[in-house]
């Protein structure tokens, strides 16, 4: 199975690299004629808003067939822009779109049509770049794009206040307006072929790079620092098809890369994600935590990860998702808080999704003892209970396995230095820690764990393969306890001499090489 599964990937990604060839040949037709926003009028002093006009170019552009808008030195203000088919946003050196901190100047985008989503409530139609049912658009360039986020959003937070916009939905338990009422810096939805590179994006009021339900997706080589306010994702797909994000420097303060998925009918298939860079207070790469559904045939390669407070790989399947042929491979993850997280729980969707076929492979994580954002001017919410560092976990609910996991070539140096008077939990209780079925899905949502390396619960089918944990400090803790798995593999488990032992509870048909010096504790 392992192989076939291997083979499709490779399939499909060679599926998606031959639509991608497609996709700039569109781009390159579309750049015949160029439009300069400034020789038509638009004023680059950064005071004037220039709304007016480029929407004026863009629509014109567009209706006349296509061609290249180009956004010069300068700084040109602006609110909300639709960009339309066949038009290529071109930003020169020297060249900022800047948003417009004004609110009243953002509108949610009419897409008539629409379809139904399944998730409400953190999903606004705003945005300082929109396209809606648009085909072939390129944005590219050495320029930027500020979104102005924070002083948007707290302008946006005074009027509420004031009474003249209200947030139905503002968030009263930390004081700050809803993902509702906050504009991202793109939000594109339905699109087809859609070419973005060579940017700096930054400051949203909220989410940073949008996308759902596009298929066509190439972002190569952009910068992107959003860390302006809450919940600034880096770049989020929604039930995208046929995307590929390459070469890209993300610096967040919300998930850096994030795959959900908010239709039951739809999926993210065919997702290539490499050669990027990661820095976040949350998780680097994410699938879920919006996961009605699904994930499938998608690909992780080269993925730097540091300072980083909750996962360098988060996988979710909570509210029905099917997540199926998942390969990440070669990450490399420095001063986190964990590294792998997986989950199949049930918070919403008529019945619990599933996880299968997914290959982690060629990691090498240092989990640190402290925050690793302490530093950050934007750091994410902060676990409320006393406790000794997480291990990596994967883990379903009773009566839903998470299956054919394998791990393989992965190193992890764990802190250690846990206290029973911290946090203690004995192996004659594992049935202590929670299930947390309906729970939102996070790295410490079990609060303390029996081990300091990997825990495992509601499983079938997973595999260790030449797998090292180190400690650097005494943990009383072992480094693994299975609770309810099925045909679990140890091949090659490297683990220190003095804290060896594997915790076994309700398990059966476990293997591993004879040659390895492993205790086996069975627990009750």
């Amino acid at each position: 199975m392992r192989d076939n599964t291997i083979i499709d990937i490779e399939m499909n990604k060679l599926f998606f690299f031959s639509s991608l060839a497609l996709c700039l040949m569109f781009a390159v037709g579309i750049q015949a004629k160029e439009y300069n926003i400034l020789a038509l009028g638009a004023k680059p002093d950064g005071k004037t808003v220039n709304t007016e006009i480029i929407q004026k170019v863009i629509n014109q552009v567009s209706e006349s067939g296509g061609g290249e808008i180009l956004v010069p030195a300068g700084v040109f203000l602006t609110g909300s822009l639709e960009l339309k088919s066949n038009i290529h946003l071109f930003l020169a050196k020297g060249a900022v779109l800047l948003g417009s901190s004004n609110p009243y100047h953002y509108q949610e985008m009419k897409m008539p049509g629409r379809l139904d989503t399944d998730k409400k409530d953190d999903n606004s139609q705003m945005a300082l770049l929109t396209a809606y049912k648009a085909d072939n658009i390129t944005i590219s360039g050495s320029g930027k794009i500020d979104g102005q986020g924070r002083a948007l959003a707290l302008n946006i937070d005074s009027l509420h206040h004031l009474g003249d916009r209200i947030d139905p939905n503002y968030n009263t338990n930390s004081w700050r307006p809803s993902e509702t009422v906050r504009p991202k810096l793109f939000y594109f939805s339905t699109c087809n072929n859609v070419n973005i590179s060579g940017l700096e994006l930054k400051n949203s009021a909220c989410w940073g790079l949008s996308f759902e339900l596009c298929h066509g997706l190439k972002i190569n080589g952009v910068k992107v620092f959003n860390r302006a306010y809450w919940n600034n994702d880096g770049i989020d797909i929604l039930d995208c098809r046929n995307v590929s994000i390459t070469n890209c420097d993300i610096n967040s303060a919300d998930d850096g890369i994030c795959l959900k998925s908010y239709y039951s009918k739809y999926a993210n298939d065919s997702i290539y994600i490499a050669n990027c860079t990661l820095r976040t207070s949350a998780s680097a790469i994410k699938l879920g935590t919006a996961s009605y559904g699904g994930f499938k045939n998608i690909v992780v390669n080269n993925i730097k990860v540091y300072d980083t407070y909750r996962s360098a790989i988060a996988i979710e399947s909570v509210d029905g998702a099917v997540i199926h042929n998942l390969e990440i491979g070669n990450v490399k993850a420095e001063n986190v808080s964990n590294v792998i997280f997986i989950r199949l729980g049930h918070r919403g969707g008529e019945d619990p999704g599933s996880i299968e076929n997914v290959y982690i492979h060629d990691v090498k994580a240092q989990i640190a003892f402290g925050r690793p954002d302490i530093n950050y001017d934007m750091r994410g919410p902060a676990i409320d209970f006393f406790h000794n560092p997480f291990p990596a976990s994967i883990t379903g609910i009773p009566g839903y396995k998470v299956e054919d996991i394998r791990i393989e070539n992965v190193e992890i140096a764990y802190p250690g230095r846990a206290s029973k008077g911290m946090a203690y939990i004995p192996l004659s209780r594992l049935s202590q820690v929670p299930e947390k079925i309906s729970d939102y899905p996070e790295y410490h949502m079990f609060r303390e764990l029996p081990a300091w390396g990997f825990y495992v619960r509601h499983a079938k089918g997973i595999v260790f393969k030449n797998v090292v944990l180190n400690i650097e400090h005494p943990d009383f803790r072992p480094p693994f306890v299975l609770d309810d798995v099925t045909d679990v593999t140890f091949n090659q488990l490297t683990l220190p001499e003095n804290n060896s032992n594997i915790v076994i509870r309700k398990c059966s048909n476990w293997n591993y090489d004879a040659n390895l010096k492993l205790n086996f504790v069975i627990a009750n």
